[in-house]
């Protein structure tokens, strides 16, 4: 992989380095970076050296030379920003006040883990617009050489809503560093973006239909590799973005691929569309029926329908209970309420006392007037509606004519299991059959860790294995003395003594879940 890159550029924050491939006419490259309360004001803080402690060993730096054909490199050891221009211009549709690119850069080393003279460009302000740019050593035309733009991004005090990508400026008359803003036209776009917890590692670029003449953004899929430590850890990362002249793609953090294509069909939109599209001039015919049921026209309603029976009507038979208070109010005036002294009868009109449960009726089943409660109505029926019946002029999908083909040739349901049913059910059963997991005496030393102890399941029943094997051997143990205690008692003796703290340190062993026997499946 190595070998393909041809060079390699060591940057802090926006170092990029850029070599050939095919495509479209590119003059410029650029930083771009919006970040929203992401960079603090960087301290120069060094700390003194301890006398009691011994030195430690100086790290010699050396600025890295680029190789090969460049077209852009810079490492910024020189600590300025000569070269670079600084953008003036203000975003569209975004308040004054935020709307102007005036985020500060300065070239500095970085806060942890820095060498010597190992500089890199640092964005010194928050929650502010930044861009910058500069031009290539000479113009870029995409013909039968790679691609490779890199550099390297350290999110050294976090990132909350930003990104650090850079843009491959298109060529074009009207380009104006100095007015460089996010809607200036871009070729090329690659770099890591954040906001909230999502992450992306965009990259795009923008492909001019060669019939209409309209420029249209195409997007790489999204990276499979998860991209959230690279923005959290406060480390240096390397972002590679490599286009061959096959019109294949490869993203690479740290060296790694982390996303892989084809230009042509592997970015959203495809660069070649689909060979058959919908017609946009057809249109619906006006006697079209979609209705695959309607209302029977011959039906009509029966005489006795009654579309004004209420749903719930009076129960008849119930009785009022004994003991209804019906001269008593449900609810009555607190008598203990006092009229607050604040009240003004002018301006809060005449006070009332609040209402409280009438205590007559805790001891009662009721009070008030009584009502007979409601029942559904049995003669109910509703408004009347026609029958559905099925539609002589619906006409139906695919799915319909199949099955009615099957159903006037009862042998096509053979041909549609075999052609649809068994395929959907041999993909479901690969999906969901676990993989057979391996026995923990199996395992590498480069897999995962395993725990040294097995479940209580395959505890219990090695035990009771090892049980079992315990007994057999004690009773092949004591035929053998039977059988040799008549010629050698002292050595029958002996070998017993000798026998059983060893089958006890036996014992031990094999308890130990390291030095267990594997189990044969």
């Amino acid at each position: 992989m190595e070998g393909k890159w041809l060079l390699c550029m060591l940057l802090v924050l926006g170092t990029a380095l850029v070599q050939a491939h095919d495509g479209h006419d590119d003059d410029v490259i650029d930083i771009e970076d919006d970040l929203d309360d992401v960079i603090e004001e960087v301290e120069d803080s060094k700390s003194k050296p301890d006398a009691s402690s011994p030195p430690s060993p100086k790290v010699t730096y050396k600025a890295p030379v680029p190789t090969g054909e460049v077209y852009f490199a810079d490492s910024f050891d020189r600590g300025t920003l000569s070269g670079w221009i600084l953008s003036r211009a203000k975003k569209d549709d975004t308040d004054d006040e935020i709307a102007k690119y005036d985020g500060k850069w300065e070239v500095d080393e970085m806060k942890e883990s820095k060498l010597p003279g190992d500089k890199g460009l640092v964005l010194m302000s928050r929650a502010k617009h930044h861009a910058i740019s500069t031009k290539l050593n000479k113009p870029f035309i995409f013909d039968t050489k790679p691609l490779i733009v890199q550099y390297e991004v350290n999110f050294q005090n976090g990132i909350e809503c930003g990104g650090a990508y850079v843009k491959l400026l298109s060529k074009t008359p009207e380009l104006n560093l100095d007015q460089f803003h996010d809607k200036t036209p871009y070729t090329i776009m690659f770099g890591p973006d954040k906001c909230g917890e999502d992450y992306k590692l965009h990259f795009i670029f923008r492909h001019k239909n060669p019939k209409t003449g309209v420029y249209e953004e195409k997007h790489a899929k999204r990276p499979d590799a998860d991209l959230k430590t690279y923005f959290t850890d406060k480390k240096t990362h390397l972002y590679t973005l490599i286009l061959n002249p096959d019109n294949s793609f490869e993203i690479l953090v740290d060296q790694s691929v982390v996303n892989s294509g084809n230009l042509l069909h592997d970015m959203t939109p495809p660069v070649n569309p689909s060979r058959e599209i919908e017609d946009p001039e057809d249109r619906k015919p006006e006697d079209w029926d979609e209705r695959p049921k309607i209302p029977d026209p011959d039906a009509v309603k029966p005489d006795d329908w009654d579309e004004d029976a209420p749903a719930k009507i009076p129960d008849e038979e119930a009785t009022k209970p004994e003991g209804w208070l019906d001269d008593e109010p449900e609810y009555v005036p607190d008598p203990d309420a006092e009229r607050p002294e604040d009240w003004d009868e002018d301006m809060d009109g005449e006070w009332e006392a609040p209402q409280i449960a009438n205590p007559k009726c805790e001891s009662a089943p009721g009070c008030g007037v009584w009502q007979r409660p409601m029942i559904d109505n049995p003669n109910y029926k509703g408004r009347w509606k026609p029958p559905m019946i099925d539609n002589p002029n619906y006409q139906p999908g695919v799915v319909g004519q199949m099955i009615e083909a099957a159903e006037e040739r009862p042998w096509l349901w053979v041909v549609y299991i075999l052609t649809v049913a068994l395929p959907v059910f041999l993909v479901i059963l690969f999906c969901c059959s676990g993989k057979k997991q391996a026995s923990p005496v199996e395992y590498k030393k480069t897999d995962a860790p395993q725990p040294d102890v097995k479940e209580d399941e395959e505890e219990k029943e090695e035990e009771k294995e090892k049980g079992d094997e315990e007994e057999d051997g004690e009773e092949k143990l004591e035929e053998k003395q039977k059988s040799d205690v008549e010629e050698d008692g002292d050595t029958v003796s002996q070998e017993e003594d000798d026998r059983k703290p060893k089958a006890e340190e036996d014992e031990i062993l094999n308890r130990s879940p390291r030095n267990r026997k594997p189990r044969r499946e």
